[in-house]
């Protein structure tokens, strides 16, 4: 069964570490408006949309379920590596949020100096994903969410590349 805007709306704000009343306070409305959004109820006006993407740090494609969360781009279509970027979402258990966005292209002379990633809240949950393998499936052209990770003590990463 697919997922209803609603279901997608909610497991985004969950994923953000946000509640019902602080997308609300955001957006200037009641949380009893996003309770019928995910409630599918209803449905938020199309002018809220591209600030409610921005709220749950996600493209406005995600939001309204049009984007494959991972796909492999045919050479011929792919963009050039100056041309995408990198983004590292991190949601800590104890609340810090952390929205990285780099082009790809300084992101790899980063990888390829040696230079180990920032620590978030005391923690290295970056330090294990290998960025070399990442670098190697984008140049093969895989694009979108690369990983996701979910820790034991209840941090969430994801990095994408678009």
């Amino acid at each position: 069964m697919q997922e209803t805007f609603g279901q997608r709306l909610q497991r985004l704000r969950k994923n953000a570490t946000l509640t019902q009343e602080d997308v609300a306070t955001k957006l200037n409305i009641t949380a009893q408006a996003v309770s019928k959004w995910e409630n599918d109820v209803s449905a938020p006006d199309i002018s809220v949309l591209v600030e409610l993407s921005d709220i749950l740090s996600v493209t406005l494609d995600e939001l309204l379920g049009k984007q494959r969360e991972t796909s492999l781009v045919p050479e011929a279509q792919r963009k050039d590596i100056d041309n995408m970027f990198f983004r590292i979402r991190v949601n800590s258990k104890e609340g810090d949020k952390v929205n990285v966005n780099l082009p790809l292209a300084l992101v790899k002379i980063f990888v390829d100096s040696g230079m180990t990633m920032p620590q978030v809240n005391g923690k290295d949950t970056l330090s294990n994903i290998d960025f070399k393998q990442l670098f190697a499936l984008i140049e093969q052209g895989v694009v979108g969410k690369l990983v996701e990770i979910e820790s034991n003590d209840g941090d969430f990463v994801e990095v994408w590349v678009e």
